[in-house]
């Protein structure tokens, strides 16, 4: 038999043992929409860039690109995990209902799935059963076994949707300080903006096995791809009006 911790490695433990909150809706959304704002807005810069625009033109199309791709991420979010929620509910009364109508059938079935984690059977029915004395705990089991999904702990939407509609602001700024002070040099707007995107992805490893400079440059080469293509299309595009 394992020999309880003491108070001392208890403790230990405890200061040790912590996990990042992924579980809030807000850390995907705020991954998302700040590498959305960096590439749509280097993305456009590029593009109209390469077409021969002027400063001014270039500043309009980033900040009409952020306001509008910071409101479809925002909504984009609230809606898809809205939906995901409501789906979560949906398939929580349909477990409730599924228990109520053939209890002894569901408890056999969670000491079956505990069996399979490797539980001794006796294990596994003294487990299924003490977790169907309470028809609420039985519910919020069954679908933490059956779907990987804790009924407690869903995503917000408005955290989701704040945190994507923020980031994506501050991701679509980046590529445009250079000519929000002053300067008309397309290489220099694609440069700070491709700092941006390698800083986002060595931040985002912190949340992630990858170390940081794999992650950098990972989002850098997502980057270069979508400027370089933006870029052609711009340059063809402005030569062929200009003609």
């Amino acid at each position: 038999m394992t020999e309880l911790p003491g108070p001392a490695e208890f403790a230990e433990h405890a200061a040790d043992h912590h996990h990042s909150d992924i579980s809030g809706g807000w850390l995907r959304a705020a991954v998302f929409g700040a590498m959305d704002g960096l590439v749509t807005n280097i993305a456009l810069v590029a593009g109209v860039g390469g077409g021969g625009a002027t400063r001014e033109i270039i500043v309009l199309t980033g900040m009409a690109g952020l306001v509008a791709g910071a409101f479809s991420m925002a909504l984009g979010e609230f809606a898809s995990v809205g939906t995901q929620n409501d789906a979560v509910a949906n398939e929580v009364a349909v477990e409730r209902d599924e228990i109520r109508r053939h209890p002894n059938a569901e408890q056999a079935e969670l000491a079956e799935m505990y069996e399979q984690m490797g539980l001794t059977k006796a294990t596994a029915e003294a487990v299924a059963r003490e977790i169907h004395a309470d028809p609420d705990l039985a519910v919020k089991v069954h679908i933490a076994q059956e779907l990987g999904v804790d009924v407690d702990e869903q995503p917000s939407p408005w955290t989701a949707a704040i945190s994507s509609f923020l980031c994506f602001a501050v991701g679509g700024v980046i590529p445009l300080v250079p000519f929000l002070l002053g300067y008309s040099s397309l290489a220099l707007g694609l440069l700070v903006g491709a700092v941006g995107l390698f800083v986002a992805g060595a931040l985002t490893s912190r949340f992630t096995t990858h170390t940081w400079w794999m992650s950098g440059v990972r989002q850098l080469f997502f980057g270069a791809i979508a400027a370089g293509a933006t870029y052609l299309v711009g340059m063809l595009i402005g030569v062929s009006v200009g003609g």
